[in-house]
């Protein structure tokens, strides 16, 4: 349950911030595609369609994504996004074949760019 809301938080975050943040409106320039996140046990599937600049999500499997990103389960789905050191939990998930990617690798590691627009800003702390 947790993956399956934290996917559909994901999807929120990203199509608010395809709309307000140029910085990552300009990343989805030109892209038409469509991209999947989902569990090896067909459990949870969410894809993620981006067109006119525009990103909307949708609950299911998509028909023929441009790539996919498929979990073990969705506790270990869960416990790579919110990894403290994303990209290790991710290559190390690869190596021990506890995730696979389909289709278009290039547009992974384009999709773990766009991660980087979605995080709050860190606030600096005060000097007192």
């Amino acid at each position: 349950m947790k993956f399956r809301f934290l996917l559909w938080m994901l999807g929120r975050m990203m199509n608010k911030a395809s709309k307000n943040n140029p910085a990552f409106q300009q990343q989805l320039q030109d892209k038409d595609l469509t991209f999947m996140l989902h569990t090896l046990d067909g459990k949870v599937a969410r894809h993620f369609v981006i067109k006119n600049n525009r990103l909307e999500s949708r609950s299911g499997v998509a028909q023929e994504p441009t790539f996919s990103i498929g979990f073990k389960d969705a506790a270990f789905g869960f416990a790579t996004m919110n990894a403290k050191n994303k990209q290790l939990a991710f290559m190390q998930g690869i190596q021990d074949k506890n995730i696979q990617i389909q289709g278009n690798t290039a547009m992974v590691m384009w999709f773990q760019g766009l991660m980087k627009y979605l995080m709050p800003k860190k606030s600096k702390a005060k000097a007192n």
